[in-house]
């Protein structure tokens, strides 16, 4: 943990750094320790003595609309590959953050999970469940779960679902959103031991790499999708429905596999007075359902991987009434097929994806949780944005409740990279600096605080700090290696840690040994300094043809930049800037660009790196 005084130490060496090419990048204690043994590398990979603990999930939940009690039964079966010796182990209930009030909300005690019964390696075990009440409990082991052996669990428990809908919730009387429903081991790691991290209800999660079994009872004509895949289509649809979604697994059009005739009818699944779907997925590290006898259901697939010709389901459930969310579908279609393809360009890496209408706007692996939009160009943009999340951090097993940078960031920027393909460039640029960037940029940017300031820390614009800032260094980065050594160091992050557990360090140290090129600097400047964006054109002198400017960086910031040079004659010329004019000195550069015509103006233009004071960005000529 970086502790204030640290990271004030960390912020004080950047502003003395900000002028130094070469310069470390600082590391807290407990990540300096992590490199001494070894379980990381400083080229980027994984270390030799690297592990990450793993789980098995068989899951088996009972609901019944409009009675909001879930009530469930878990098998875990947990393996310590860590070197040390766990005495206790630490159990997430992120469902009691509705108990102590989420985000402002009125605290609800009769809210939060209530363990019945727990054993633990068939033995009976004591719970406690009035010390259980916040999103963290420390469960203690009888017999001390020892390196390189496992332990079984089986817990009984049940709760209240929340009648206000967001991240998990009723959506309507017979619709339910179940997230985050089960008891769970927390994430043990090499680093930090015990993810405690309290969550409140905004920053987001830390999960392990687990295989699941999840089993839903619900009454008749009530449809589930969950994360993972439907291993019993057969048992819980009656015949017409399961030939749809079969159909559905290879189709490029939507196929509606249930509409709203279809529920008038009642005569959707198999006719007992209640089914139970059963649902598998793999080295993934989480899982939710949602269930409901009003939505209406499509289906289609894309074409994610062409070397093995793998296709991925893509499904929709939502209301009729819902003008975007017949789009869905094909969104995600064009979504997942152009990721897969071009930006991060790594094959969608799950057999489904699936978008429930909610109230969240939320990712989870395999599933989406998104509001109904009227426009549908930002109910695309906001399908992009979840979807993206699929490799930040599902396959990248972040820990985006500590660096939420490392995965909003990501997504932001993905979200960007295909707007352009959708919208055009100038629509994209439009978008991203109204809703990524303009709310950043007028400050106060004296209280600007570093990106690697761990999220909970973070006192001032923690949505820029998330969002916006981490998804410009990416994009500065990206113009400063080009597009394809860019591409190539990405693809070395990504190889190194997917299905593992990446922490900042090993992003930067990943894409210096995948790009060849020392970017301490560059990182230093963008992630350890409290910097924001503002240049300045100071002096443009000019002999003949050739003009000289100079360029004080006010805000800090390695950003990219054009020189526009405005004619007497109404034609204008731009010459672009990389970050490259940082690299030796972050404080001031000087740029020489040859003209060809009389000048009238020179203009320095940032596009979607805003520049917080355009007043000084302009030099006319006398």
């Amino acid at each position: 943990m970086i502790s204030s005084k640290s990271l004030l130490t960390v912020i004080g060496l950047a502003f003395i750094g900000l002028g130094v090419q070469a310069q470390d990048l600082t590391m807290p204690p407990e990540i300096q320790a992590a490199f001494k043994k070894n379980t990381r590398e400083s080229s980027g990979k994984p270390g030799k003595n690297y592990w990450q603990n793993h789980a098995h999930y068989d899951i088996s939940i009972k609901v019944s609309p409009p009675d909001r009690t879930i009530s469930g039964v878990e098998h875990i079966t947990y393996f310590n590959n860590s070197p040390d010796q766990l005495d206790s182990l630490n159990m997430k209930l992120i469902v009691n953050v509705h108990r102590n009030g989420r985000r402002g909300q009125t605290p609800d005690p009769t809210l939060g999970i209530m363990v019945d019964q727990i054993k633990v390696n068939g033995a009976m075990a004591s719970w406690d469940n009035s010390q259980a009440t916040t999103t963290n409990y420390m469960f203690p082991l009888k017999r001390s779960l020892m390196p390189h052996d496992s332990v079984q669990l089986d817990i009984n428990w049940h709760y209240l679902l929340s009648k206000s809908p967001g991240r998990d919730g009723v959506i309507d009387s017979t619709t339910f959103f179940l997230a985050y429903f089960y008891p769970r081991v927390s994430v043990y790691d090499d680093y930090r031991g015990w993810d405690t991290q309290p969550h409140t209800g905004g920053l987001e999660f830390y999960n392990d790499f687990n295989d699941y079994q999840l089993q839903v009872t619900v009454p008749k004509n009530f449809v589930v999708w969950a994360t993972g895949d439907l291993k019993n289509p057969n048992e819980v649809l009656q015949p017409a429905f399961a030939k749809k979604l079969q159909a559905s697994l290879k189709s490029d059009s939507t196929i509606h596999i249930v509409t709203q005739q279809d529920l008038n009818a009642k005569n959707i699944t198999t006719q007992n007075n209640t089914n139970t779907w059963t649902f598998t997925a793999k080295n993934i590290t989480d899982v939710t359902t949602a269930i409901s006898d009003a939505y209406v259901w499509d289906g289609a697939s894309v074409l994610v991987d062409n070397v093995k010709n793998r296709r991925t389901s893509v499904q929709a459930a939502f209301p009729d009434s819902s003008a975007d969310f017949h789009h869905s579908v094909q969104f995600s279609r064009y979504a997942l097929g152009w990721f897969s393809h071009n930006w991060p360009g790594i094959a969608y890496p799950f057999s489904k994806s699936t978008a429930v209408q909610g109230y969240a706007d939320m990712e989870y692996p395999m599933m989406v949780n998104d509001s109904h939009e009227k426009d549908l160009g930002f109910a695309q943009l906001v399908q992009d944005h979840e979807q993206a999340h699929t490799y930040f951090p599902f396959y990248m097993g972040i820990n985006e409740s500590r660096y939420a940078f490392m995965d909003e960031g990501w997504a932001t920027t993905l979200e960007y990279l295909i707007g352009i393909q959708e919208k055009g460039k100038a629509a994209a640029d439009e978008f991203y600096r109204q809703f990524r960037v303009n709310r950043w940029i007028n400050g106060p940017h004296e209280k600007e605080e570093a990106i690697i300031t761990p999220s909970p820390e973070v006192k001032f614009g923690s949505g820029n700090n998330s969002y916006g800032k981490p998804s410009l260094s990416y994009l500065a980065l990206k113009d400063y290696l080009g597009d394809d050594l860019f591409k190539k160091a990405l693809h070395t992050y990504m190889a190194n840690w997917n299905s593992k557990h990446p922490m900042p360090w090993d992003y930067f140290n990943s894409m210096k040994s995948g790009s060849g090129k020392n970017l301490n600097w560059f990182f230093y400047n963008w992630f350890f300094t409290p910097s924001y964006i503002d240049l300045n054109l100071e002096d443009v002198d000019h002999s003949g043809k050739t003009y000289e400017l100079e360029i004080k960086n006010v805000g800090g910031f390695a950003v990219p930049f054009d020189v526009v040079a405005n004619y007497t004659d109404g034609t204008t010329q731009s010459f672009h800037q990389t970050p490259a004019v940082w690299e030796k000195n972050q404080k001031e550069t000087s740029v020489k660009i040859n003209l060809s015509k009389e000048v009238k103006s020179i203009t320095l233009d940032g596009g979607i790196f805003m520049d917080a004071d355009l007043k000084n960005n302009t030099w006319t000529n006398q």
